[in-house]
């Protein structure tokens, strides 16, 4: 079956989840499966939870891209794979996964799913979400709080010691590398009819097969 692989990349709080869910919710139920990159950060069993609250989650080398493209490929190719699952509370992987099967859409959503070049190549479309900063972490700082039992002080001090500089350094050039760059995230319902268009016209081609 030939599938087709979508990379979707932005800044933290950009609407890339946002339009990666959307992208699901309006095509066929089974014709497309969505990969989160966060679920494939490093686990750092060694250390104690002081010291992984500490660590750099927002450079590349935090997260385990080769077990991703592995897995990307193993999907390409008809195989299931188990996606690692991740806890942001203690900053560590859980023992268990979760099964993915193949499907004939592939989603992945990141902010460095365009930094890292063996990623890139993998993906058939690459997408950047481009959203004002001061939209971005305002969406951060709730998400953070409601959903990852974060304090408002360490969300400041992480942003202003890793996430800004890393953005600047890492996701912000990689936007050179996208087919597509999608202003105002999850709320461009224009470019998400243009995209889901295309996906079904992608999968109703007899020749897919």
């Amino acid at each position: 079956m030939k599938c087709l692989v979508i990379g979707i990349a932005g800044g933290t709080g950009s609407g890339k989840t946002s339009i990666a869910r959307n992208i699901m919710q309006h095509l066929p139920r089974g014709s497309a499966v969505l990969i989160d990159h966060d679920s494939y950060y490093k686990d750092h069993p060694d250390l104690p939870l002081e010291e992984r609250k500490k660590l750099n989650y927002d450079h590349p080398d935090s997260l385990d891209n080769a077990l991703l493209v592995r897995h990307l490929h193993a999907l390409r190719a008809g195989e299931a794979i188990d996606k690692p699952v991740y806890d942001f509370v203690t900053h560590s992987r859980l023992p268990r996964t979760e099964r993915i099967q193949p499907a004939p859409v592939i989603i992945l959503e990141g902010i460095l799913i365009l930094a890292d070049e063996n990623i890139r190549n993998v993906c058939d479309i690459k997408i950047f979400v481009d959203t004002d900063a001061d939209i971005r972490v305002f969406r951060r700082i709730r998400r953070d709080m409601e959903q990852r039992g974060r304090t408002f002080a360490s969300i400041r001090e992480q942003y202003y010691s890793t996430v800004r500089p890393m953005h600047l350094q890492f996701v912000e050039p990689s936007k050179r590398y996208a087919n597509l760059i999608i202003p105002e995230g999850g709320e461009n319902r224009i470019a998400l009819d243009v995209l889901v268009e295309k996906l079904m016209r992608f999968l109703g081609d007899p020749d897919r097969r």
